[in-house]
Formats: C-alpha cells, sequence, structure tokens
C-alpha cells in the first residue's frame, strides 16, 4: 500500500520586486543625460549610452562576486620566496577591464575635443554605481595622468595609464600595453597633514632615489607604479615609483598587511614598508604638494561624482522596491508620506548628479580658460564637502524605504551603506575641504570674483534664492572664521547647486530652492510641503 505524501509549501512568494539589474543606468537617467548635454559632452552620449548598458548589467552582476571575496594577501610562494602580491576574484579583473576599455580612467587624456572630461566623468558616474572598490584604482590612473605629463621623460608612463587596456600581470611597465596607478601618500603619524611624512628619499649617483619609510594608506598595491610622497634634501618631493624594476625585479617594497576596511571590499588597501624602493622623482625637489594638485583637483570630483552615484543608484533601489511593492492596499510610492521622501531623495540626488558634472565642465576647460580654472579649484572642495557629507544619510533613508529588504546584502545598499562614508574621508575629510575652501577665499584672487559670477547668473529668478544669496555675501564680507569653515561651505554648496538647477530650468529647481534655503523643509528627508508634486519628481527621477 502506497502513500502520498503531503506537500510541504508553506506559501506562495508574492508581492516581491523584481530583479533590479538588466537596466541600462544612463537611459534611466534624464538628469544625468541632460547635464552631460548642458555642460559640453553631448559629442559623446553614444559611448555613454553603450555603457550603461553595460553597467546596469554586467557590472551590476559581477560587482557582486567581486564584493563577496575579498582580496587575499600572500607575501610569500610555497617555496618561501616573498612575493608580495594580492589575488582577486576574477570579477575584480573583468570589472577593471571593462573600466578601462570604455574609457573610465583615460577616455579625457585619449579624446582631444571639447567635452571629454565631462563625459569621462558621466562614465565613472555610470561605473561607480555598479561597482565602487574598482572606481578607486580607475580615479588614481586617471589623475595621476595630470601629474605625469608634466615631465615629458615619463610620457610612456603617462600614455600606458591613459590607454584603453587593462594587463593584471606583475610585470615591468614596457611589457605592457596599459597599465594602473596608485598612491602613497599617508602615514600613521600625519594623516591629512602630508607635510609631517616622515619617508625618506635619498638621492643616487644616476639621479634616481631610494625610498625608505612606512606607508599607513597605500591604494590598489597590485598598480604598476604609484605616486609617492618623501622627504628628500629640499624638502617634501612627488615619486614615481613603480611596481617592478626594468629588469623585472621586484622593487624594493613590502606590503604588510591589507587593511580591513568598512566597505570598499573588492578593492585591497595595503600598508607598506619602503626599503630603499627606487623612484623617478616627478617635478622638482621641495615641490611635492604643488606637483601633485592638479591630480587633486581630479581625485577631488572623483569623489563627488562617486557619492552622487551612491546617491544615485540608492534611490533607483529604493524607486524600482516602492513601484512593486503593496502595503495597505497600495504601492508604497504612491502612499503619500513615502511618497514625500521617495520625491525628497529624488531632488538631493538631481542637485549632487548637475552639481558634480558643472565642476566637470570646469575641469575639462580649466586648461585653456582662467575663470573655469579657478572655480574648479574652489567648487570641488565645496562640492566634495557636501556631496559627499550627505551621501550616507541619504543612503540609510533609502534603506528604510526597503525596510528589512533594505539590511540584507542581496538589494546591494548594504554595500552602498559601507561605502558612502568613504568618499567624504578619502583625499582630504570635511574639515580639511572646508579650510580649503575658507584658504582660497582668503587668498586666491579669483575665488570670490568666478563664485560671484556664477552666483549672480541665476540671481532674480527666485526670491528665496536671492535672499540665501543676499545673506552668504554678508557672512563672506565679515571674513569668517575657521570654526564657521563648515557652515559657509555649505551655504555656498546649497547656492551653487541650486543655481545650478535654476539655470537648466530643472524642473525640481523651485523645490530644491523652497526646501533648501526657503527653510521650508525639516531635518529629516521626507519632509517637503504640499506644494511639491511629488509623483512627478519620482516620474523623472526613474521613468
Amino acid at each position: 500500500m502506497t502513500s502520498v505524501l503531503p506537500a510541504f509549501e508553506t506559501h506562495e512568494v508574492d508581492n516581491q520586486p523584481p530583479p533590479f539589474g538588466g537596466r541600462n543606468l544612463w537611459a534611466d537617467d534624464v538628469a544625468l543625460a541632460e547635464a552631460v548635454q548642458r555642460e559640453g559632452g553631448g559629442a559623446f552620449t553614444g559611448a555613454l549610452q553603450a555603457y550603461g548598458a553595460i553597467a546596469g548589467d554586467v557590472l551590476y552582476r559581477l560587482g557582486f562576486d567581486a564584493n563577496r571575496d575579498r582580496p587575499r594577501l600572500r607575501t610569500h610562494d610555497a617555496q618561501g620566496h616573498r612575493i608580495d602580491t594580492v589575488e582577486f576574484h576574477p570579477a575584480y579583473h573583468q570589472l577593471m577591464e571593462l573600466g578601462k576599455r570604455h574609457g573610465v580612467a583615460g577616455l579625457s587624456w585619449q579624446d582631444g575635443r571639447p567635452g571629454a572630461h565631462v563625459a569621462r566623468a558621466a562614465l565613472s558616474f555610470l561605473h561607480h554605481q555598479a561597482e565602487a572598490g574598482t572606481s578607486c584604482p580607475l580615479t588614481m590612473t586617471h589623475a595621476a595622468v595630470a601629474v605625469l605629463r608634466q615631465d615629458p621623460l615619463l610620457a610612456d608612463w603617462a600614455d600606458k595609464a591613459a590607454a584603453p587596456v587593462y594587463d593584471p600581470r606583475d610585470v615591468p611597465m614596457a611589457d605592457k600595453a596599459g597599465i594602473t596607478l596608485g598612491m602613497g601618500m599617508t602615514e600613521k603619524q600625519g594623516g591629512s597633514d602630508v607635510r609631517s611624512n616622515a619617508t625618506r628619499a635619498e638621492l643616487r649617483e644616476d639621479g634616481s632615489y631610494a625610498l625608505v619609510g612606512h606607508k599607513w594608506f597605500f591604494s590598489a598595491p597590485m598598480s604598476d607604479a604609484f605616486l609617492v610622497l618623501a622627504q628628500a634634501p629640499a624638502g617634501l618631493t612627488c615619486f614615481l615609483m613603480p611596481r617592478r624594476l626594468a629588469n623585472g625585479n621586484r622593487n624594493a617594497f613590502r606590503l604588510m598587511r591589507l587593511k580591513d576596511k568598512l566597505g570598499d571590499w573588492s578593492n585591497a588597501s595595503s600598508e607598506v614598508e619602503l626599503c630603499g624602493a627606487w623612484a623617478r622623482r616627478v617635478g622638482e625637489e621641495g615641490r611635492g604638494v604643488a606637483t601633485i594638485i592638479g591630480m587633486v583637483m581630479m581625485t577631488r570630483l572623483d569623489c563627488m561624482l562617486g557619492a552622487a552615484a551612491e546617491v544615485r543608484m540608492a534611490l533607483a533601489q529604493a524607486l524600482h522596491h516602492t513601484r512593486h511593492r503593496t502595503a495597505f492596499g497600495r504601492r508604497l510610492c504612491d502612499q503619500p508620506l513615502m511618497a514625500n521622501v521617495l520625491a525628497d531623495l529624488a531632488i538631493e540626488s538631481e542637485a549632487a548628479t548637475a552639481f558634480a558634472m558643472r565642476v566637470a565642465r570646469a575641469v575639462d576647460q580649466a586648461a585653456h580658460d582662467a575663470r573655469e580654472a579657478a572655480f574648479a579649484r574652489i567648487a570641488t572642495a565645496v562640492g566634495k564637502y557636501w556631496v559627499c557629507k550627505r551621501a550616507a544619510v541619504f543612503v540609510n533613508e533609502a534603506q528604510e524605504c526597503l525596510g528589512g529588504a533594505g539590511y540584507v546584502e542581496e538589494s546591494m545598499l548594504p554595500r552602498l551603506y559601507r561605502q558612502a562614508p568613504l568618499n567624504s574621508i578619502w583625499e582630504g575629510s570635511g574639515n580639511i575641504q572646508c579650510l580649503d575652501v575658507l584658504r582660497a577665499l582668503a587668498r586666491e584672487p579669483q575665488a570670490l570674483p568666478v563664485l560671484d559670477a556664477e552666483l549672480d547668473a541665476v540671481a532674480g529668478r527666485d526670491a528665496d534664492y536671492d535672499r540665501a544669496l543676499q545673506s552668504l555675501r554678508g557672512v563672506l564680507a565679515a571674513a569668517p572664521v575657521e570654526a564657521q569653515a563648515r557652515a559657509v561651505t555649505e551655504r555656498l554648496a546649497l547656492l551653487l547647486q541650486a543655481s545650478v538647477l535654476l539655470r537648466a530650468g530643472s524642473p525640481v529647481a523651485e523645490a530644491f530652492v523652497r526646501s533648501r534655503l526657503g527653510g521650508v523643509h525639516g531635518m529629516a528627508f521626507g519632509t517637503l510641503d504640499e506644494a511639491v508634486d511629488c509623483q512627478a519628481v519620482m516620474q523623472r527621477a526613474l521613468p
């Protein structure tokens, strides 16, 4: 006699959103497309459309694998030889190859057309949304070209860094068509105060230097070379230090450990000892900070872009979930309070994107326009401070839109939340940026005039904007002191974001100004007043 076992199904899965992947991150982002066109990158929309499809599908999937299996340090091989090798999940190398091939690290250097820096910024924005960890070596490689091009003898290094080729082999630069570059600036006794660096650079008879010291944070240690700051006889100096020497031997530095970081798990960050490492001077002795200043402007821009990208992805995840999830008889996105939160997040995201792309235009034109160069100099510090500062609280609000689902790794939001604080810390934390803003206002004659011109361009279009601008001018006229640096930088950031949105005629400009400058807003997201058409804002954010 046979018996039929009962089915053990306990429930049917419903009221769940479909998977997020398989989207085109460029086609979905109206605000980004408008900003790229407005800031001069319209000639590159075909390449951006193509990479948006890759980022929303292939990169998005690879990102989960690259972050799940973190890099491993192998100091020795099985026979006991010192190898100082970092092993990555294959997904990491695929992410790097796609980013390099499509110009995330080099388009702005390889393509001489106007708007190339804007397009490269948009590529970085798209890549970072899908996987932030690989953005670090791609950013450093891109920014380092600005430094290497100052020395004609380093042209091969600059050209191969900009080349759309990724080669992960641990071999000398001469054997590669494309390379990546890292950085070794900070030390444990100094942090942001790089002038206190203790690493020594000893001049050799052939004109090269031997570097001896300890670097506390050495990013992307499998890069082909690194820009390093060290104390030469005439003072702090910038050096190019290759991983492999021309004869194929390892350079004399040791990877001591990989950092166990809060986030950025796919990317390796290390602590190193320099044991007489061979290096080539870049720029004059004693002028290390001046030599790398162009690179710093670009890495700060990428911090702003990265934070804006994280904000954008968090918003897209929240909108996607709430459009497919019902509660109390209605879709979540149709609940008035949830709609207020989502619309508020969408306004914040568009402002961040628009401002980052405006700064990218300034960087693009800086080489031949002194006013844009001056604007880029101060706006990168302003934007780096504010957009990065807003990212963590933004991502947390987006997590809450998903509820418990936003706290598990399948949603991607925990990864974004771990990543969100990084850009506010990297390349100078918040206080450093704000002090830099005050320093520029006090010491650089063009800083205030270019800000005035930028903000004046939309004066008279909105009463709340005009009042906020007049108030800021009063503060600046009184010569703010150091303790006011954050307050001044925040007000500058909000006014600059508002000016970009107003100039663009963005549908969210009025709501941004009213809520961020007009006082009609609380301390948390989701406190827009009833005049805002929340459904229209959400539809614009993710059609």
